[in-house]
């Protein structure tokens, strides 16, 4: 494998790792967005460090994952062994060798190799993988994630490389857009709270009480959007919760079925195996979590979010980010959402899907979010066509003008499409135009542009020209550099539209 193989986004991304590596930095992290091709870039980094005689271990939070990637090694040529008890193939010799992080748990000492892999960091910080990263200081680490927003990341890894955004690549056709639609979604008032989220058993009895909702509403969305059923991940909020939503789809003729931790690995991966057929009568696969990290089947049109989430953005980015995929014919996901998690996560998610990872520890899984009143909610989505305000009083979608607040109606439990891509409108302070400014100059001045053209990127940012005095040039940050790489692939696009 070759860089020419790789998109131009994935191409950066390693000699952005390596360029890390040779500035001393030993444990890195590669942030990207579910779908992006992570594993396509590890995949390019391993055989590269097999070239130059290295010993490799890519290390997986669960045993489905570990046979993902070995498949992934397999159409690569790569020969490898995996480090699991009575695996097929155990094949200690290879320099190149996958394990579990459960399996790494129950091992008295780690292997000893060059070079570590480690797929869904932001879920494998156990015990064992903090242990070899303290007693081996100076192992080159790459931690792989669509989300580093675990606060053990920050703290023992020193450097991110994230070359592209969730926007970036949609525009590029690398991932296909969402379409979501609101419903009423489940009550959690008065649920007690344990470590930050719902307490289990309590949210699944709520969730029980509004299946009948779930599956109308998906029978109605799939019919208007597609004409008929696509192929569906739904995310419940527990194991009794999934099997009532698996009995009422069956019920409404819909051929549903549940895995969870309960099923034996056996029954799980024919399940899975028969999901991925392309014929598969299989329409929903239902799970609490087994889906929502590496499961990366490409051909999911729809996703299911009846699983409310107070704190955890990272599970909700990893949900939503299980029907990105690009595949032939499929232009759009649908995200049909009981839980309120888009609307309760909506600023992270803005904020992520335009800009990207900025910085390691960021915080966004560090604190319940607060819950949107329901005024705020009903004035989120414009009544006409449902698609959320992207700001002014004449709706971006449909050209509806805003009402008085008096002269709204809600309409309790109708299902409600949203924009999923406009973000929301920013109260940015002076303070930070200012330094957006100054980046923008320093960026100007660092290409020998001529500083009129930071003047532009500051209106295209926010609308109007900058009413302060030109600070002083600075070195831009990862943010800004996001930002005017966007504005080249927009105005690019747009010329060649024009020509």
């Amino acid at each position: 494998m070759n860089s020419l193989l790789l998109r131009p986004y994935q191409a950066s991304s390693v000699e952005s790792l390596r360029a890390g590596f040779r500035a001393g930095h030993v444990r890195q992290v590669l942030a990207a967005p579910t779908g992006a091709g992570k594993s396509r870039i590890l995949e390019h980094m391993i055989r590269a460090a097999l070239d130059k005689g290295s010993r490799i271990m890519f290390v997986c939070e669960r045993r489905i994952l570990v046979e993902q990637f070995s498949k992934h090694l397999d159409n690569a040529g790569i020969a490898h062994g995996v480090l699991m008890a009575n695996h097929w193939r155990f094949r200690p010799y290879e320099k190149v060798q996958i394990a579990s992080a459960q399996t790494l748990e129950r091992m008295e000492s780690i292997p000893l190799v060059d070079i570590v892999f480690i797929d869904e960091l932001h879920a494998c910080l156990r015990k064992s993988i903090i242990n070899m990263i303290v007693a081996q200081p100076n192992l080159r680490i790459v931690g792989a994630t669509a989300t580093p927003f675990h606060p053990a990341i920050g703290v023992h890894f020193s450097n991110v490389v994230s070359v592209t955004t969730m926007a970036q690549l949609v525009e590029e056709k690398f991932l296909v857009p969402f379409r979501v639609f609101v419903a009423k979604e489940i009550d959690t008032k008065g649920l007690k709270v344990i470590s930050g989220e719902w307490k289990r058993d309590d949210l699944e009895k709520r969730g029980q009480q509004i299946v009948g909702d779930v599956v109308a509403d998906y029978i109605r969305i799939s019919n208007d959007v597609f004409g008929g059923y696509r192929k569906t991940i739904c995310f419940s909020c527990g194991i009794a919760h999934g099997a009532e939503l698996a009995q009422k789809f069956q019920e409404a003729g819909i051929n549903a079925i549940q895995i969870s931790s309960e099923d034996d690995e056996e029954y799980r991966d024919e399940v899975l195996k028969d999901f991925a057929k392309p014929d598969s009568d299989i329409k929903i696969l239902i799970s609490v979590a087994i889906l929502s990290r590496g499961f990366d089947q490409s051909d999911v049109d729809y996703v299911i979010l009846a699983r409310p989430l107070k704190k955890s953005f990272s599970e909700h980015v990893q949900m939503v980010g299980r029907g990105a995929r690009i595949h032939p014919g499929k232009e759009i996901c649908v995200i049909q959402d009981n839980s309120g998690n888009w609307l309760r996560f909506r600023d992270d998610w803005d904020k992520l899907y335009n800009d990207g990872v900025e910085e390691l520890a960021a915080g966004q899984d560090s604190k319940p979010r607060k819950e949107p009143t329901d005024v705020q909610k009903e004035a989120a989505k414009c009544p006409k066509c449902s698609v959320v305000w992207s700001g002014g009083d004449t709706c971006a979608h449909c050209g509806h003008v805003r009402v008085k607040r008096n002269e709204v109606q809600a309409v309790p439990g109708e299902m409600v499409e949203v924009n999923a891509t406009t973000r929301k409108p920013e109260k940015y302070s002076q303070d930070f135009k200012t330094e957006f400014y100054a980046q923008l100059l320093g960026y100007a001045e660092e290409r020998a542009h001529n500083p009129g053209s930071a003047w532009h990127r500051y209106k295209e940012k926010f609308g109007v020209g900058p009413s302060m005095a030109p600070p002083k040039p600075v070195m831009p940050g990862l943010a800004v550099l996001n930002f005017i790489k966007s504005q080249n692939i927009r105005n690019s696009k747009a010329r060649r539209t024009q020509a």
